[in-house]
């Protein structure tokens, strides 16, 4: 009897630690995704105002035209420029979601 809850203790053990190990990485593979459909964002607004205005617009321009604070499902995404080719994509969870990720996009030369 003793055996058997030494047993199950020492598989709980395990067990739980590495649910939570995949929990995470679930939850910052979604937030991935949010990056990915921030760059998506990006992409689109790019190419609808390089059309409206005849230039290319810079990254501050992109980061107003998408906004610098948007949300995407679960996740809030943060829009900043680094350089005037590069903006970064920050996304967090929104209450209860624990998942991160950023990324980059850069402007096309």
């Amino acid at each position: 009897m003793i055996a058997i809850l030494v047993i199950l203790g020492v598989l709980a053990s395990i067990a739980v630690p590495k649910y939570y190990d995949i929990t995470r990485e679930a939850q910052n593979r979604a937030a991935l995704q949010a990056v990915t459909e921030g760059k998506a964002r990006l992409s689109l607004q790019y190419a609808r105002l390089f059309l409206e205005n005849g230039t290319p617009p810079g990254a501050a321009s992109l980061v107003d035209a998408v906004g610098a604070s948007t949300g995407v499902g679960d996740y809030n995404l943060n829009l900043a420029t680094v350089d005037t080719l590069t903006i970064k994509i920050n996304a967090t969870g929104k209450s209860g979601v624990m998942g991160v990720n950023s990324g980059v996009w850069l402007l096309p030369k």
